[in-house]
Parts: C-alpha cells; structure tokens; sequence
C-alpha cells in the first residue's frame, strides 16, 4: 500500500470533527466554536502575531479615543479655560497654552484630525496607485508606457518641496486641500510597485486560461488579480495612511497649513511659537509629538501582521 492510500484510510477511520492527517504531515485546523466562527480568518493572522496585536490595540485605543473625545474630555479645545501657560494640575492635567486653553483637551480632540488625514489620504493613495498600477501591468502596450512615464516622472519630482508649495500657495485652507495634495503626489511608488506584481501574475495559469474562457477584462482584475494582490494593496494603504499622518502634522508645524485645526502638528507649532520649552510647559511639546509617535509606530506594527497574511512563514505559533 502506498503512502497516499495510508493517509486515506487513516483518515476515513476517524470521528466527525477531529483533525485528519494531511500528505505533509500536518494537522488541519479544527472547527472553531462560539464568537470564534465570526471573526475572519484573516484577523485571527493578524491577532496571533505578537507586533501586530500591540499594533491593533495600539490603533483602537487612539480610534475610541478619537470617537469619544467629548465624553473624556471636560472642556472646548478652543476655548480658553484658565490663566496662560498652567502648569499641570488637577483641573488641567497637561497644563494650559499662552491663550489659557487646556492642552490635554486639544490632544484629546487632534485625534480626529491626525486619523481622519490618515485614512482618507491613505485610502486616496491607494486607490490612486491599484488603478494605474493595474491598468499599466494588464493592459501593457502603450498604455503601460504612457502610464510608466508619469509613474516615473512623480518619483524623480521632489514631493516635499512640491506639497509644500502647493499648500502654502492654496487659496483654500483646511483638511480637505492637505488630504488632496497628500494624495495626488504620493501615490507614485505604490503604483510601481503593484504594476511589478500585476506583471508577474498576468503569465499564470489562471489569468490564462481565465482569458480562453472568454472573460471580460474586468472581471479578471476584479476577480482573479485582485484577491492575489489583497496582502499588498493593505500594506501599501498602512504605509501611505502613516505617511500622510506625519506629512500632515509635518505641514502643521512649518505653518503652511490651516494654523486654526486642532491638529497635533498645529499643537507643535503654537508649543515651539510660544517657547513652551522656555516657560516649562513640557506637556503642550511633548505630548503631541509622543502621540504621532505612538500613532506611527501602531501602524507600522500591524504592517507586521499584513506580512504574516501573504507569507505563511513570518506566521507566529
């Protein structure tokens, strides 16, 4: 008898529900019963490797935050609440600014600004770079040159000195002209990237024989390329949402941004105007940059756990 047909009559000997014995030798992963039936696969991957939990917990912490911002907070972030520059007490627990407002309210509230810049730049980035990406590795031809010009032509551009430009020259302040410039100038190096991947997977099996069979062009990127490129598409939205959140507070700071948001780079710009290092308010300077700090290091924690979804070997026991 061979070895195949040893592994098959083992495993027709056994009970519903226990785990059978595979070619390889290993064990298949048993029902899961209760909540454990909900929660996605892939979020168990992510939950199990270590860097990637903290990451998670790290990020939710800041998201409920953001969320119930008035409810752990007891006073307007805009308002001023006591004398100039307080140091940390009971009623002011990081002290006050040099127009009397309560620093660990406008922390609590730069929350919002630094995730809402993260996710919609972010996710503007990434969608940016999935569509040129894929259309110049699927399409090719001249459509992949006319494309690849413009994919290099933004990576040689100097970005920094560009959004900076652009936002200091825009006539319309505020988050939604810094989360559109983030996005239409950061887009380049993730769209490379795909295009490559895009490339590779078109001369498999499937996307082949996917083509014999008739299907559209669409629904070959939709259904067949796509899901192969899911571990990648989330990496590179982590990346760019972490990068636009230091750009964010990076424009902040230098004042070239909307100078009124409640932002943690607005925070460090005010702190280092009013000599908050001078004065001794050490909370107003260092609690905005040790969250970005934090909020940064959360994301590039569950960059870890995204890693672990395409490579089963970075997988934790």
């Amino acid at each position: 008898m061979s070895d195949t047909e040893h592994v098959i009559a083992a495993n027709e000997g056994q009970p519903v529900g226990s785990p059978s014995l595979t070619l390889a030798g290993e064990t298949e992963e048993l029902p899961r019963r209760g909540l454990a039936r909900f929660v996605p696969r892939w979020f168990r991957i992510l939950w199990e490797n270590n860097k990637s939990r903290a990451g998670l917990i790290m990020l939710a912490v800041f998201v409920l935050t953001a969320i119930f911002a008035p409810l752990i907070t007891t006073h307007d972030p805009s308002a001023s609440v006591g004398l100039p520059n307080e140091k940390p007490s009971s009623e002011h627990w990081l002290g006050t600014t040099q127009a009397g407002e309560d620093v660990y309210s406008k922390l609590i509230y730069g929350s919002r600004v630094s995730l809402t810049v993260g996710f919609l730049a972010g996710g503007l980035v990434t969608i940016i770079s999935v569509l040129i990406g894929l259309t110049a590795g699927y399409v090719g031809g001249i459509v992949d040159d006319i494309l690849s010009f413009f994919i290099n032509l933004m990576m040689v551009v100097p970005t920094l000195p560009l959004i900076i430009t652009v936002a200091a020259y825009s006539p319309v302040k505020g988050l939604l002209p810094i989360i559109l410039i983030l996005g239409f100038t950061g887009w380049a190096w993730g769209a490379r990237t795909k295009r490559a991947q895009v490339l590779s997977l078109r001369e498999r099996e499937f996307i082949t024989a996917a083509i014999f069979a008739g299907e559209p062009t669409w629904r070959i990127i939709v259904r067949e390329i796509m899901p192969n490129m899911t571990s990648l598409i989330v990496a590179a939205f982590i990346g760019a949402a972490a990068g636009a959140i230091g750009a964010e507070a990076g424009l902040q700071f230098i004042g070239v941004g909307d100078l009124n948001s409640n932002s943690w780079g607005t925070m460090l710009y005010w702190a280092n105007n009013s000599g908050a290092m001078l004065t001794g308010q050490w909370g107003w300077l260092i609690a905005p940059g040790l969250a970005l700090a934090l909020l940064m290091t959360a994301l590039t924690l569950i960059n870890f756990g995204i890693d672990a979804l395409s490579n089963p070997h970075l997988r934790e026991e």
